[in-house]
């Protein structure tokens, strides 16, 4: 229990501190001071007896959750588990403090955050947002609960993942990815620090703060929360286009050259990462980032012996300094890398494999 609950400490927050007693206390207090303006208004269809369809409207609030142990700590959130009294589901609540959020001018990154998960809706690699609602003090997130931890975690304690792994974790990011870009959204900070793990072990995408919503997309019934959840108004569109987001070791070439990412960004990440479940690290890391900037502009990087052959290819054909030479997610999915994985329904009904390490060699090529 105590392993499940440090793999998870950093799901949704990464940076450190606020107490526990100090999260207890405010707790307390914003269901004492619950107001029903604050309440999630979610629109659910459901069919009579007689197939008449009836639109029923459910409200959510603090009150309607038991709050439980905490996932993670940030400056300016706390997220803790938590289960709905009315039909014992569990999730993962994030509570955000309005004050610290509008002194850091934050106020973007969650309102983008949010308008990008309700625009994903359901997809099984993607984290769901299920409800949004607010009091005097907090902003509040209910989100999929992924009891097994971040993909950062396996890593960091097998220090690689074989063939068999690597194809299925690779497959289940690729989809989601599809996804998310079919849906216009790019996601700009894949790596496996944002991919969770459900029940069972199947991914579950994360931290959408800085990503990109391409156009504009009318709201649908059924979306979690509403325009009252913003603590400001800000357009959908993401006005940060051609700012430097990301992390480091991932970051596209043509974010440091061009200061634009665009789709071919996540294929990219999606490249360092299928680099890295193999290998053990990320192709491009130096001692600090401007060194490991260069080395992405001038594509340094190499295999270690052994890195299997059809994974060399795929990898090689992903790290293309061009974002235009770099494959499609159909020309990924054609790739040899892939001969034996169905894409489509069927690929997140597919058990998990055991977790197993990738012995290769510690020498490069």
């Amino acid at each position: 229990m105590q392993q499940q609950q440090q793999q998870q400490q950093q799901q949704h927050s990464k940076s450190p501190v606020a107490s526990r007693s100090h999260y207890q206390a405010r707790t307390r207090s914003t269901s004492d001071d619950w107001a029903e303006r604050g309440a999630a208004v979610h629109v659910q269809r459901e069919a009579d007896a007689n197939g008449n369809v009836q639109i029923k409207t459910i409200k959510k609030g603090v009150k309607d959750f038991t709050f439980g142990r905490i996932l993670g700590e940030g400056s300016f959130s706390t997220v803790v588990a938590a289960t709905d009294r009315q039909t014992l589901r569990e999730y993962a609540i994030k509570i955000l403090d309005k004050r610290h959020i509008i002194k850091e001018k934050k106020v973007k990154y969650v309102n983008i955050e949010k308008n990008t998960l309700n625009r994903l809706g359901d997809h099984p690699g993607i984290v769901r947002l299920y409800y949004t609602f607010q009091d005097e003090r907090s902003l509040y997130f209910v989100l999929d609960l992924a009891p097994n931890g971040e993909l950062f975690s396996v890593l960091k304690k097998l220090g690689t993942l074989n063939m068999e792994c690597t194809q299925y974790y690779s497959a289940q990011l690729l989809d989601a990815v599809d996804y998310m870009h079919n849906h216009g959204v790019i996601h700009r900070d894949l790596k496996p620090e944002n991919i969770l793990l459900d029940e069972n072990m199947r991914i579950k995408v994360t931290d959408f703060g800085t990503a990109k919503l391409l156009g504009v997309r009318k709201p649908v019934d059924g979306t979690a929360g509403d325009s009252s959840d913003n603590i400001s108004s800000i357009p959908i569109e993401d006005e940060r286009l051609n700012s430097f987001v990301g992390t480091a070791e991932y970051v596209s070439p043509e974010l440091l050259t061009d200061k634009a990412a665009g789709k071919s960004s996540d294929i990219w990440a999606f490249g360092c990462i299928l680099y890295q479940l193999l290998c053990g690290k990320p192709p491009f890391k130096a001692s600090n980032e401007y060194q490991t900037f260069q080395k992405i502009i001038k594509l340094e990087y190499s295999f270690p012996a052994g890195f299997p052959q059809v994974a060399r290819d795929l990898v090689s054909k992903l790290l293309a300094t061009d974002p235009l030479k770099r494959l499609t997610i159909e020309q990924i999915k054609a790739h040899p890398f892939f001969a034996d994985v169905v894409f489509g329904p069927t690929l997140w009904s597919r058990k998990a494999p055991r977790l197993a390490p990738n012995y290769i060699a510690a020498g490069v090529k």
